[in-house]
Formats: C-alpha cells, sequence, structure tokens
C-alpha cells in the first residue's frame, strides 16, 4: 500500500513518530537509508524505514507463528522522489496469508486498521 503524504519528508516523518507514540506503540528503530547510502559513499533519495509495534499485538502472533518474527515488528517507508513524498507498508492481512496464520483475525484486522490510521495522519 502506497500513499501521498501531504507534508515534506521531515514533517512526514515526526508525524507518523507522534502518531505511532500516541496509539500507544514502540519505535523499535528508525532508519535513515539515505544517510546509510552516503557513508558508503553513495547517493539515495531521502528514505526512511520505521520498525514499530506493540508487543502486546504481536508477541501472541510470533508465539503462535514463529516465522512472523521475520515480518514484525511493523514498518512504514517514507520516501521522497521529485518532490513527492510516499509513505508504504505492507498489510498485516497479506504478511498473516504469506505465512498461512489462522485464528487470528481479529488480532490481524486490528493491525491492518492500526496501519491505515496511521498512514490516514499524514495522507
Amino acid at each position: 500500500m502506497t500513499y501521498a503524504s501531504r507534508y515534506g519528508f521531515a514533517e512526514t516523518l515526526e508525524r507518523l513518530t507522534a502518531a505511532i507514540a500516541a496509539a500507544g506503540n514502540r519505535i523499535f528503530a528508525t532508519i535513515d537509508q539515505a544517510q546509510a547510502a552516503a557513508e558508503a559513499g553513495t547517493h539515495l533519495r531521502p528514505t526512511t524505514l520505521l520498525l514499530f509495534g506493540n508487543p502486546k499485538g504481536g508477541t501472541p502472533l510470533m508465539q503462535s507463528f514463529p516465522l512472523l518474527a521475520l515480518e514484525l515488528p511493523l514498518k512504514l517507508l517514507v520516501w521522497e522522489h521529485d518532490g513527492a513524498v510516499n509513505v508504504a507498508y505492507v498489510p498485516m492481512s497479506e504478511i498473516a496469508a504469506r505465512y498461512g496464520v489462522t485464528g487470528e483475525d481479529a488480532r490481524i484486522a486490528a493491525m491492518d486498521r492500526a496501519l491505515a490510521a496511521l498512514v490516514a495522519t499524514v495522507a
């Protein structure tokens, strides 16, 4: 799922970070991929990956379906291209289907709603 942000790159990150925290989630990592590219002597447009979640929601899934740890915590990608800022994520329902998750429909749907709500703060 990819959405255009109404804001510039830095403000999009600030707003998403605030929304993630306000929703009771924890940011586990903020990976500035453009900075990493610069440190390696190459160039990448502004690109940041946010890894976040709530262990109360993700841990039960990983307990029942250990391979989900490859996909969790949740991720939001923010990048700028030609002056436009975009936000993307993979819906938890797609991830769950990929790993054959069953019996967790309510939890998966709640995670999808949470991702959509976060992106709606900037889209």
